[in-house]
């Protein structure tokens, strides 16, 4: 029977992994004759099907005032009790409104109960479903305990009670077998392993006279080899390991094209990798300030070009992370039929690279075995087109819109009624 569908998160905006997967899990839910509507702090959806609260935003004035003084102590005063209490309250009445101004059936909180990003938020929601028994999927993306910033705190009887909480009415779903074996242990809690998907079963679009000249647009000449790295420039990316490879094959036509910028998270990595770049005579550049979310003009007449615009120019992908709660640029690069070089970060070992992927990979270096690998691999057209074939059959096998209908379909039913 057909539902209606809440999401609630701090923000449904962006490319960032939680927006961009709750709105595979709407597509495959809309697919299937559901209804979904949106509750956050930020939004970019419809406003139509869309409840925006300011104050569930991470960033909110208020969330950033109280989060300031819980995290890296271990005490908490009165007043910071008091005004989390506040918050909670108030959003926990908007979460009321929601449901009620659009009659959910059905809530799913992504991330607001896994990451304490915004704790009056987590504990409204879980007092909320407390309150109501709403069935719920508790969608999570990355857990308090896998970050060091959230090791010492002033809330642990909240992050104890609301991150995540445990209710019968509640089902969790988690991207990882590493999370989920960690939600078991800390806190005795079933879920289901959702990995993060891609539509594998809808080939990527051909390109079109808007991208073509994007090679050029960035000064590359036709015959370079354009090796791109699509994640944000930050250290866990492992971005240093791209450059050392480059400077290794010690062929300038080979460049390094990085989409994204450092974002809120500093650009002293940022330098880093310039000089690195620099000395190891590595032509790198950092192109985000002509990458957006869509097709579009900057201030000064540039044109922006969008990751899909991207994807069909490049020569080989780098994924060299030193850890990933999944991966999703990975699998855009199985998606686009892409060679991958990746370093074998823990969730890759476990759960990715059992079903038998073919990838070109490195253990934390680059030996001159996989220079050698790259070489030869950029050389013969054949062995791509053999080795991207099969990683897309695979991807689709194991990480397509199918799979994801038939587990969703599998937790719906497991709600209570």
């Amino acid at each position: 029977m057909a539902q209606k569908i809440g999401f609630v998160s701090t923000r449904f905006a962006g490319t960032d992994g939680v927006s961009l997967e709750a709105a595979k899990w709407a597509q495959v839910l809309s697919d299937d004759g559901h209804k979904c509507f949106w509750y956050s702090g930020r939004s970019d959806r419809d406003p139509a099907i869309s409840f925006c609260v300011p104050e569930a935003y991470f960033g909110d004035p208020e969330n950033m005032w109280i989060s300031e003084r819980i995290w890296g102590r271990q005490h908490r005063d009165k007043v910071i009790s008091e005004r989390i209490r506040t918050l909670a309250d108030y959003l926990k009445a908007t979460l009321y409104r929601f449901v009620g101004a659009y009659e959910i059936d059905l809530l799913i909180p992504q991330n607001a109960l896994t990451i304490p990003m915004h704790v009056p938020l987590g504990l409204a929601i879980t007092e909320f479903l407390a309150e109501t028994q709403l069935p719920a999927i508790a969608h999570h993306h990355d857990f308090f305990w896998e970050r060091t910033r959230f090791s010492i705190t002033a809330v642990k009887d909240h992050l104890d009670a609301a991150f995540p909480p445990s209710l019968p009415n509640i089902r969790h779903a988690v991207i990882n077998s590493s999370a989920q074996t960690a939600l078991a242990f800390r806190r005795g809690l079933g879920s289901t392993l959702v990995p993060n998907v891609f539509e594998f079963e809808s080939p990527p679009p051909q390109p079109d006279d808007y991208g073509a000249d994007f090679r050029q647009q960035i000064g590359l000449a036709d015959d370079d080899i354009l090796v791109l790295q699509p994640t944000r420039i930050v250290p866990r990316k492992g971005i240093e390991h791209t450059i050392k490879l480059v400077g290794m094959l010690k062929n300038p036509r080979y460049k390094v094209v990085i989409s994204h910028d450092a974002g809120d998270e500093g650009y002293t990595y940022r330098d880093l990798l310039m000089t690195l770049a620099k000395e190891e005579g590595v032509d790198l550049r950092c192109i985000a300030e002509r990458v957006s979310e869509e097709r579009q003009t900057d201030a000064q007449g540039n044109k922006c070009y969008t990751l899909w615009d991207i994807y069909p120019h490049a020569d080989l992908v780098t994924f060299p992370s030193l850890y990933e709660g999944f991966g999703n640029a990975l699998m855009e690069a199985f998606y686009f039929k892409k060679p991958v070089l990746i370093n074998r970060y823990s969730v890759f070992v476990e759960d990715i690279e059992p079903k038998g992927f073919r990838v070109i990979s490195i253990d934390g270096f680059v030996p001159k075995e996989t220079v050698e690998d790259v070489k030869k691999l950029m050389a013969d057209t054949e062995a791509q087109q053999a080795m991207v074939e099969h990683n897309y059959a695979l991807a689709k096998q194991h990480y397509g819109y199918t799979g994801l209908r038939a587990t969703l379909r599998s937790l719906m039913q497991s709600l209570p009624s």
